[in-house]
């Protein structure tokens, strides 16, 4: 049965040229089409969201010789249903000092961006049902990628809004951390983002992943030489605030962040949120650098080339969640200083830097070499000058050697903190 119901579908090539399901005009098979897409991609959202939440417990667990959730349903596969229904039904408490209607809509404002990114993701190949041929891809827009940093940095007024509309100073601080954090990293991203435009010719995610076709050597992973993968992994954990980047929930400091005064369902849309966009992200990544679903496909097997292309996108974007997981388990939460000096001091000249030699090698091929030293002769300068800033005392920066000289104030050096009981 599953043979002959494969056999009524076709799959059609896949050059990235737009979704061939609007070829024929818009009809009401047409919108049919596009609703049944955005509803199942809508539940399979969902239902990998409460996977993930799970899975993420369960690997913890491990790491930390820990048993996890075992109580609800089977190896505790209910227990986000569970924590869910708890959250449903807990009372939905709003601040005297808030203000209602924005403290109402910002956990909108973090989970719909979650999904509107991954609707642009391809899942799978272009098959055929009948006379309409159309993309396992809840959209295709010639501007995808484009869609994706949008939407990333929307999501950060969410965030932003939460903790302002809380009438609280501590969610306040959060939110305040959340969007220097996002600003800090999202030129990085953004930077990481166009080395991949341009490899690829095309801004449209279909695009990106056919030009990584015909073999693994294609991907992009390997043709820009690693780098502007580490650069993104690096760039989008802090924009997702996932560990080792949560200064925005920081306990020890901050209670519980921006959602400190947040309850019930709203408390939880705000978790669904990031648990939703470090699987959309994950799926992200997979599409900008590892061929989305491209892969090995057994042309022996009746229906391969169709669900083939679905399984190795869910293997690897499931690795990269696996991957975020394991950053939470294995690494410390950093301090606000050192956020941000990665991303202004280290990760954005780097990431300019490999963009400035993949385009002059694209532009000139091996003549693009000759960039190489004007990119290391400017890293020399930045790094003296990131010493000098660093050796300058807080003294320094009020009053300059030129103004000592000149109204002869003495310097001002930093007296080290004397040890217990030397205080007298």
């Amino acid at each position: 049965m599953i043979a002959a119901l494969l056999s009524g579908l076709q799959t059609a090539p896949d050059h990235g040229g737009g979704d061939p399901v609007f070829y024929g005009g818009i009809n009401w098979e047409v919108l049919l089409i596009i609703v049944i897409r955005v509803l199942v991609a809508f539940v399979v959202l969902l239902v990998a969201t409460a996977l993930m939440i799970w899975f993420e417990r369960k690997v913890i667990s491990d790491m930390q010789s820990r048993v996890g959730p075992n109580r609800a349903g089977p190896w505790g596969l209910l227990q986000t249903l569970a924590d869910g229904t708890k959250l449903i039904f807990k009372e939905d408490l709003i601040p005297n000092k808030s203000d209602p209607f924005t403290f109402k809509l910002a956990p909108y404002l973090s989970t719909v961006p979650a999904f509107v990114a991954f609707a642009v993701v391809p899942v799978g190949g272009v098959i055929t049902i009948g006379s309409h041929t159309f993309e396992l891809q809840v959209a295709d827009p010639p501007i995808g990628i484009l869609l994706v940093l949008a939407m990333s940095g929307i999501a950060v007024y969410g965030v932003m809004l939460a903790g302002w509309s809380s009438g609280s100073k501590y969610p306040l601080l959060g939110s305040v951390r959340a969007s220097a954090q996002v600003i800090s990293y999202e030129a990085a991203l953004g930077m990481s983002v166009v080395t991949v435009v341009l490899v690829s010719h095309s801004l449209s995610t279909r695009a990106i992943v056919a030009a990584q076709s015909n073999g693994f050597w294609n991907w992009n992973l390997i043709r820009l030489g690693f780098l502007p993968f580490i650069f993104f992994m690096i760039a989008i954990t802090a924009e997702l605030t996932r560990p080792p980047f949560d200064l925005t929930e920081a306990e020890q400091e901050l209670v519980g962040g921006f959602h400190t005064e947040y309850s019930s369902m709203r408390f939880g849309m705000f978790f669904l949120a990031e648990f939703m966009n470090t699987i959309t992200m994950s799926a992200v990544v997979v599409t900008l650098f590892f061929g989305g679903p491209n892969g090995w496909i057994p042309t022996a097997i009746p229906g391969a080339t169709i669900f083939m292309p679905v399984i190795w996108f869910l293997l690897k974007t499931a690795a990269f969640c696996f991957v975020y997981v394991w950053f939470r388990a294995a690494l410390p939460r950093l301090r606000y200083d050192q956020l941000m000096d990665l991303g202004w001091k280290r990760l954005i000249p780097m990431t300019l830097a490999w963009l400035i030699m993949v385009a002059s090698v694209i532009t000139w091929r091996w003549g693009g070499l000759i960039m190489l030293p004007v990119v290391l002769g400017a890293a020399v300068l930045l790094t003296r000058a990131n010493q000098l800033g660093a050796r300058r005392v807080e003294a320094d920066a009020i009053l300059p050697s030129v103004g000592r000289r000149v109204t002869g104030a003495p310097r001002l050096t930093t007296v080290p903190d004397r040890p217990d009981g030397d205080d007298a």
